[in-house]
Parts: structure tokens; sequence; C-alpha cells
């Protein structure tokens, strides 16, 4: 009976020791993403890794190139990889969801990252879109409080171009309605490409005779592309954009004169606050023990456990906030910008 008591405990010790060595060796955290190119993105990471790493865990992870098909296997893949749990940035809302599925039927839980997934069983990290819309309308708006205006929506495959657009007619819907404010164009932008949103510009200039005075555009890249077409035009510079991600061309666009404004989303907070949140959900905290977490009520009904971060409207005057933070240098928001047109370069 001694010696089975003494086996008994041994054995104890010895799952305790193997349990601390695992614990020890840290958790994988995978992490999805959509299409890596866009400049943003590598901004994400660099916080996310870093904040990984910094906890004991391993960063892992896979670029769907603006494929969703890819995206599934991708996930298939970080699953056999060993993933503890995942950060996902869907390339398409709707078909990752059996990814997800099979991810939380296997004990992995998801972050839902930037983009919605609806799935009651993910969790929702992202900053507030609509308010990133009424951002860009406001922005817009008091640039040019009347007019023809033009909308490059984000891809209809990401819950976010429609958040962001309900945002944009909350603030404009008064001055359509009593027409001081004409929707002459409105289109979406099939993976967020710059030049796909060129094209839709192209078009809806083209189809107005040029007659465009405002562009509400939903992120920088769609920005981007709209001032390429305006360029060609001549009218770059004399319409106002919008935009949002605080990508450093954009900001440079700002200073320059061709772009109103970016909605700044600081992506070092957001990569950091996934990387946390995973861990937490990989190390068996409940989604509803998150720190400020929130309820969300999605287009679909479902309710999801959700952080929203808070947006930062940049313009002209106040570019010196994102140079403060150490977001981009004062030479890349400057460069080729005449002495005494904007503050921040002077």
């Amino acid at each position: 009976m001694k010696n089975f008591a003494t086996a008994l405990l041994a054995g104890v010790a010895l799952s305790l020791t193997l349990s601390a060595a695992a614990k020890a060796e840290g958790k994988i955290i995978g992490v999805s993403w959509s299409n890596f190119q866009e400049e943003r993105w590598k901004t994400d990471e660099a916080a996310m890794k870093a904040a990984i790493e910094a906890a004991g865990d391993s960063y892992i992870s896979a670029d769907a190139t603006s494929s969703a098909a890819k995206q599934l296997t991708d996930v298939e893949s970080l699953i056999s990889q060993g993933a503890n749990a995942l950060i996902i940035l869907a390339q398409d809302a709707s078909a990752i969801g059996p990814a997800v599925e099979n991810a939380v039927a296997e004990g992995i839980p998801v972050v839902a990252y930037d983009r919605l997934i609806e799935n009651a069983d993910a969790f929702y990290l992202t900053f507030d879109n609509q308010e990133v819309g009424r951002m860009q309308a406001r922005a817009v708006f008091e640039a040019m409080p009347e007019g023809n205006y033009a909308f490059i929506k984000g891809s209809s495959a990401d819950p976010n171009a429609d958040f962001l657009f309900s945002g944009q007619m909350e603030v404009l819907k008064e001055a359509i309605d009593s027409g001081a404010i004409k929707n002459v164009g409105e289109a979406y932008t099939d993976g967020w490409l710059p030049a796909n949103a060129q094209r839709n510009m192209e078009q809806i200039l083209t189809q107005n005779n040029n007659e465009v005075d405002a562009v509400v555009a939903s992120n920088d890249g769609t920005a981007g592309g709209a001032i390429a077409a305006l360029d060609a035009q001549g009218l770059a510079g004399s319409v106002p954009v919008s935009g949002q991600d605080g990508d450093h061309a954009a900001l440079n666009r700002i200073a320059l004169g061709t772009q109103t404004v970016s909605v700044w989303k600081d992506a070092r907070e957001l990569g950091k606050a996934a990387a946390e949140i995973a861990t937490q959900l990989a190390d068996g905290t409940a989604m509803d023990g998150i720190e400020n977490v929130t309820k969300f009520q999605t287009p679909g009904g479902i309710e999801m456990n959700s952080v929203f971060l808070t947006p930062v409207p940049i313009t002209k005057d106040n570019l010196d906030v994102v140079i403060d933070a150490e977001w981009v240098t004062k030479e890349v928001v400057c460069q080729g910008v005449e002495a005494g047109s904007t503050p921040a370069c002077d």
C-alpha cells in the first residue's frame, strides 16, 4: 500500500511537472491575414507579434493574398500547426464561417480581427467603424457642405463597408434630403484594392462629366485610388477626399492637400489588444471576462462579446498628433510640402 501511495504521489508530481513545463512553453497564437500587402497590416503584425512573444507565446501566421478560398485552408493549416487561439482578419466574412465553426468545435478560441465575423462563439475586436464613417463624412462636409458627392465604399464581402457607409449617411442624410448634397455615384470596391477604387472613381467621373465636388472614400487605399482618378482629370486637391487607417502615403497626401482626412486607428493598439485577448482566451478566460468587453448586436441579430477602440480623425490641422505619437516621421509626412502650407511641416 505504501509503495502504491509513493508511486501515486510520484505520478502526481510528474504530472504537475509536465503541466508546468507545458505552461512554460507557452501557447501558439495563429493569425490569418486577408491580404498582407496592405501597408497597415505590417504595423498591426509588429505590435501583435511583440505582445504575443512578451507573454511567452509563439506567433504563426498565413497570408490569404485576397483569396477567401485560400483563407479557409490557411486556418486549417494554422490549426494543424497546433494553434491554441486564432486571430482572423476575414477576407470574406461569410466564406470564413466554416473555418471558424471548425476551430470552435475543436475548442480553439477565435478573435474576429477588425472585421466582423458573425458568430456568437467568436470574439469581435475592432475600432468603432460607424464612428469612423461619421468622422469621414463630417470632415468632407465641413470642407464641402453642398454639391455632388461620390461614395467609394469598401468590399461588399466585408461588413465594415456597410458600417462605414451607415455612419457616413447619418451625418449627410439631412443635407441629402434637403438637396444640398446630391449622391451622384456610389460603388463597392472589390477587395478594398486601390486599383478597383480608381476604376470606380473613373466611371463616376465619366458618368458626371467630371462634375464631382466631394468624395467619401472608406479607407486610405480607396482614397488613393480615387485621388489618382481625380488627378488624371486635374481635380486632385480641389475635391475633398476622406480615408482611414493613417497610412503614411495618405498622411503625406493630407499635408500636400490632396486628401482631407484619414481617420487614424492606431494599429499598434489594435494588434496589442488582439494578442492580449487571444492569449487570455487560450488560457481559459471566458469571453465576457475580457476587460472592457461589451455586448454587440450584429446586423444578423447575433449577440457577440466585443471590444471597440476609439479612432481619431487626422486633418492638416492636427498632423502633429501622429508625428508626436511616433506613428510616422515628420520627414515622411512633409515630403514635397511647401513651407508654410501645413502647420506640422513648419
